[in-house]
Parts: structure tokens; sequence; C-alpha cells
């Protein structure tokens, strides 16, 4: 059921990204990275943008919080670490497994009714090791394990198939659907499929967060809140101990975030303030910058985001420069207005 009715879709067309970071090493300009950025205010309004933040694109794993609120509301009775398994794009660790094992023993289900794809951990470290002690790729190892061993939990709570339940006309993707353009406010541009099978929505930035910013406002006790309550208590759940979100989260009072391939993140305050990042070529080294100096915009304290400004580019083992966010995105200079 609509909030309300939801607008056109996002236009479909080549982004008009612009520079967003660049990698300076001994002061000389080495390589730039384009892509679009958007801050919202705590009032939902455009309080800053770089880019294009109004054309469809696929927010991948970013959308899965979306994706989990659609599923609460469908009947989903998952709280704390498991909820945030749901919405997480995991690293694999044992933690991880147990977990998605947990949530396919309370659907009465087994991993081969699992049909996500086949993969090793995402995590390099878990990966290596996992690698080392012979193990095969599997579907509980990839990283969207849990938010398919919930998509088969909400199914049979609802008496819906299990077989088909990735197919874009199945009840449970349609109710996804419907909940990414409530949440959004705008149309589905496209459908397509993700890297694990499952049916992926087309939407703009601006929506995105917009969309997290829903959740992250909701009234205590409603699915989103019930969300955003159970990731920003479990980041590692979410993402993985090592992962630069879930460090993201810890360091921010409130904050709920999540990435998404191809240089996509998402963040939302609890006040409603949030931003939504795209790097066109999908570098996980501008990303964390350009997030980080999105959010200072924003309003967060710098000192809490220092550790997320740029990672170093070393020269004979020892930094000589590092990956910036571009000067108009310096709240210093560059006043927010939210």
């Amino acid at each position: 059921m609509y909030s309300s009715p939801p607008a056109d879709a996002p236009a479909l067309r080549e982004p008009r990204h612009v520079p967003v970071a660049r990698l300076v090493r001994g002061e000389v300009t080495e390589g730039v990275h384009h892509g679009s950025v958007v801050v919202l205010g705590t009032d939902g309004e455009v309080a800053f943008q770089l880019g294009d933040t109004e054309v469809a694109f696929y927010p991948r794993s970013a959308l899965k919080p979306v994706q989990a609120v659609a599923m609460v509301r469908a009947g989903l009775p998952l709280e704390g670490e498991l909820l945030a398994l749901a919405a997480a794009s995991h690293s694999g660790e044992e933690r991880h497994l147990a977990g998605t094992r947990r949530i396919l023993e309370r659907a009465g289900v087994t991993e081969d009714d699992l049909r996500n794809v086949t993969d090793l951990p995402y995590d390099p470290a878990v990966r290596d090791t996992w690698i080392r002690q012979g193990r095969p790729a599997s579907r509980l190892a990839q990283n969207c394990s849990g938010k398919h061993a919930a998509m088969l939990y909400t199914c049979g709570l609802n008496g819906w198939p299990l077989d088909g339940y990735l197919d874009p006309g199945h009840p449970l993707q349609r109710a996804v659907a419907e909940t990414v353009e409530d949440l959004t406010g705008r149309r589905v541009a496209r459908v397509t499929v993700d890297g694990c099978g499952a049916p992926l929505f087309a939407v703009s930035l601006n929506g995105l967060a917009r969309a997290l910013a829903r959740i992250t406002t909701a009234a205590p006790g409603t699915p989103e809140a019930r969300v955003a309550d159970a990731m920003r208590a479990h980041p590692e759940m979410v993402s993985g101990s090592g992962r630069d979100v879930a460090a993201l989260m810890r360091a921010v009072p409130g904050l709920l975030a999540k990435d998404g391939f191809e240089g996509v993140e998402v963040a939302a305050l609890p006040d409603g303030r949030a931003v939504a990042v795209k790097i066109s070529d999908g570098a996980n080294r501008a990303r964390v910058p350009v997030t980080a100096a999105a959010l200072a915009r924003a309003g967060v304290d710098p000192a809490l985001l220092t550790p997320f400004a740029g990672e170093p580019l070393l020269g004979g083992g020892r930094p000589v420069g590092s990956v910036r966010a571009v000067h108009a995105l310096d709240p210093v200079t560059q006043p927010a207005r939210a």
C-alpha cells in the first residue's frame, strides 16, 4: 500500500557524472573518479548535489534495507542480528553462515532451496582461508545468502510458492517493487537481474537517499524502524568485521549505511539527513572518501570521519598522496545548506 502515489520514474539515459574524487600523488593529480552525490536535509529536500542525481541507475546491494522492509511488511518476524543479515552483503564469516542457517531452519527449508548463485566468501582473508581448507563455492557462502534465506522464509509465511521466488512476477518480488516505489517516491524505471539472481530495480540517487531517510525516521516498531534498529545494532552482520561500512556505522552515532557494488553507498541519520553516492567506475577507493565528505556536508562531525577520508597512495612503501574528495564537497569552504 503506497503512502502516496509515486511520481513518474526517473529518466533512462546516460548519466552526466562529474569529478567527485581525485588521486593526488606528490601534489599532482594522477587520476580522477567521476560520479554523482546527493545530500538531503532533515526536511527531505536536497541540500547539496553534484552530478546527475535524478537519472535512473541500479543501486545494487545498497537497496537491501528497502528489500528487508518489504519482507518485514509481508510478515517476516526476524529481529536483531538475523534481520540485519537479511539486509546484508556479508563477508562469509562463520557467524554469517551460521545466521543464514538459522533463518533457513526457521523457514523449514535448506540450503538446496536457495536460488542465489554459488560463490566463495566476499572477504579476501576469509576467502583465502576457505580455499586453503579446500571448501568449494556454495550458495551459503555467497554474500547475499541471508537475504535469500529471508525471502524463502517470507514466502513460506505467506503461502507463496518457493519455486520461482526470484521471478519479478512472483508475489514476493511484486511486494518488494511496491515498497521500492513507496519509499523512493518514484516509479521503478527498469527491472533487471542483480549479481545474486534477485530482481534489481532502477531508481534515482535522490530516491535512494529518500528511501533510507524514510527508514531511519520511521516510528518505533514499524517495519522500517525494525530494519534500521537491527542494522545499526549489528553492523558486523550487515557487512563484516573488517569492512568500511561496519566501521562507519560504529563511528557515527545513529548512522545507518549500506554499500553496493559498482561504487554505490547510501547513509542516513535518525533526523532524516541522508546522503547517496554513485562512483561511475565503481571504485571503492573513491566511494569511501566521497561518502565521508558527503556526510560532513550533511553536518556530521568531520573528526568522526577522519578514518574514511581517503586511502593513501604509496611510493616506495610510504604514503606520497591520497584519494581525496573534490574541493566542492568540502563543508568548510562550501557551507552546507542543511
